[in-house]
Parts: C-alpha cells; structure tokens; sequence
C-alpha cells in the first residue's frame, strides 16, 4: 500500500465547524481588537488553569518568554545560565540575547534530558539560574533539581516548549520552577496560527513584571519604566489557542495511545525511546527514536512516503552561532550521540491503525532487509 504519512493534519485541529472561530476573528478584525484584548485575557486565564499557575502572560513566541523570564529576574552581563546541550537553539540564545553566559551540561543517555547529576559541578558563584528542558514531550524530574536550586539560591526557569500538558507526580510541566515558558509554534502539540508563546507563574510580582517588559517597558501609556521589548500575544493568535485548547488533553492521551502502539509493533527491533518514569504522562510532541542506522533509517522512511524527520543533527555546542563560547566535539559525548543517532517518526493524535501500521511496517522491513 503506497500511503503517504504526514506529521501534520491542521484541518483536524479545527474539527468540524470552522464558522465560529471564523466569526470571532472577523470581528475582532473589524472592530480593531488587536493588541492585548479581552480574548488574549481570556486565553491567558484559561491556560493559567489548565497548567494550575495562578498568572498566565501571553507573548510573541516560546523564544520571547525564555528572553523575558530572564531578564525578570534581572539576569544580564556577569551572570551564568545552566541548561543542557541537547536542546533547541532558542534556549540558549535567549541566555545569550541577555548578556548572560550559557553553561551546558550533557544529556543522559536514557531519557535524553538533562543529566541531573552534572549540573551541581557546574555551578560557580557567577550561576543565577538553571533552564530545564521537558524535552520531546516528556517531563524533567524536578524534585533533585528544586532541591540543588534551593540549596544554591537558584532560580528555576522551565522551557517547557514541547511539553504542553506533560506531568511528573501529577504535576505539569513549567508549574515547577519560578517560570514556565511555552511556545505555541505551528508544530506544537498546542498550535498557534503563527508564532505565539506564554509564561507561566505563581509568582505575582515577576508576572507584573513580564507585563512591563513585553509591552515596551510601558507601565500605562508612554510611561516607560524599564527597558522593555515589544513581544505581546496577538489577540487572533489568543482566538486561535483558546479554541483548541479544550481539547489538548484528549490529543495528548491520543498521542500516548499511538506511541503505545507504534512501540509494541516495533518490539523486537535495535531501536530504543526515552525511558519511561514512573508517574509521568509524556505528551510525545515528538516521537524520538534511536538507532545506529539512522541515517539510511530516515532515507528509507522518506523514499517510502513516511514524513520522518531529525530534530538537532547538530548540537548546540558544535553550532557556529556559538563558536565564541569555545565548546569543541566532544565536551558533551551523550548529545553528539543523540544528534547523530535519533529521528522522529511521524505521530499525530488523529493517526488511525492504517497510518500506525504503515509507518511500523516500513520500520520493521528495513531493518529485516538489514539483518
């Protein structure tokens, strides 16, 4: 069966009626309800809630909210920022863009997130916060990581990106540390018609705060008092969110069903997956497997219709944007190997078995033409 398998079917995100979400946006058009209107309130309260923050502040993208968290919490010039190495540019260009030093730490080699018992030696008396990464859907283990914050004098800053509604002991991603930012990208599990983010806070005064910030510095018209960037969500973008945000949950527990599937039809084979950890709902934003084949792996899929993809094939410290930082292959073993080993295979939560079976058959046919 010749079956093309997409990784994306935005019609399906809108359901049957289109009209109402239409309707709205045509008169927000036609009134000139642009800018930090009543839907973005709306939008901002209502994720507040789902995530189970007490302030929600929408701005431009997920790269803006890692930009404002920092800068909040008045991390500039001098500072040292911890994240790991094995993430997307955004996280660390947004330490960069505020004047700070990134320092990376490695993957470990199992769940692909940040090697929890590295980060303690990395701390200097110049660290002011640490970035974790809920990578590829799947939450960090935050208890060890909030108890070396607390003992440091930390701050916790969540890029929580890819990993909307993914929770660890019951609680969600970007609800654990000081902040929690969001992108609300095209290829989101909760996806914006365009560029869209959020930060998450239960924190009233840097939720104050990111307000001033994303609207120029302005604390009322033309009173600016502080140096602010200009990074507010769209009101359309805000329409766009609240109405799918009803049914990000049901997605996500239909994405977990569809990993489950895949990997049971994949049992047997040299793959692997980020391991599991018990108490977790991994929301698989991306379907992440991993192979020392890879490379032939994805031109097979690919030359069979099946929309796989690789995700970081280089990683941030052998980027040249970062050059000037001085890391070399090497530094950070775990996430050179991921960069050169995983691939996403295509999972959407409105997969039927035909597309999950098409996808699995052609896994399982190329390493059996390989054996």
């Amino acid at each position: 069966m010749n079956m093309k398998v997409n990784r994306y079917n935005y019609p399906s995100q809108f359901g049957n009626d289109l009209q109402p979400l239409l309707r709205a946006i045509g008169e927000d058009l036609l009134k000139g309800h642009y800018i930090l209107t009543e839907a973005v309130d709306s939008f901002e309260t209502a994720f507040a809630d789902y995530i189970g923050a007490k302030y929600c502040v929408g701005t431009n993208s997920g790269t803006d909210a890692l930009i404002l968290a920092l800068l909040a919490m008045g991390i500039g010039p001098g500072d040292e920022v911890i994240t790991q190495a094995n993430t997307f540019y955004a996280t660390v260009a947004a330490i960069c863009f505020v004047g700070a030093t990134p320092v990376l730490v490695d993957a470990e080699p199992h769940a692909y997130l940040m090697d929890i018992e590295q980060v303690e030696p990395a701390i200097t008396a110049r660290t002011k916060a640490i970035i974790a990464v809920h990578l590829f859907g799947k939450c960090m283990p935050m208890k060890k990581l909030l108890a070396l914050a607390e003992k440091h004098q930390l701050r916790v800053i969540e890029d929580a990106a890819q990993s909307h509604g993914a929770r660890i002991d019951g609680r969600a991603a970007g609800h654990f540390g000081d902040i929690g930012c969001f992108s609300f990208h095209p290829s989101k599990n909760l996806a914006a018609a365009g560029d869209a983010g959020a930060i998450v806070t239960d924190d009233l005064h840097l939720a104050e705060q990111i307000k001033v910030l994303r609207a120029l510095g302005q604390s009322g018209q033309n009173r600016h008092v502080a140096l602010g960037m200009n990074s507010k969500l769209d009101a359309i973008q805000a329409r766009v969110l609240s109405a799918k945000l009803g049914h990000l949950e049901h997605w996500n527990e239909q994405r977990r069903a569809v990993a489950a599937h895949c990997i049971s039809r994949l049992d047997g084979l040299p793959l692997s997956y980020q391991a599991p950890a018990e108490h977790e709902d991994h929301v698989y934003h991306l379907f992440q497997v991993r192979t020392e084949q890879r490379d032939a792996l994805l031109a097979h899929l690919q030359s069979n219709g099946i929309d796989a993809v690789v995700r970081y094939p280089t990683p941030i410290h052998l980027q040249e944007a970062f050059a000037a930082y001085g890391w070399k292959a090497g530094d950070f073993p775990v996430a050179e190997a991921l960069a050169t080993q995983t691939l996403c295979l295509p999972l959407r939560p409105d997969m039927d078995a035909d597309e999950v079976d098409r996808v699995c058959g052609c896994v399982r046919a190329f390493f059996e033409g390989h054996s």
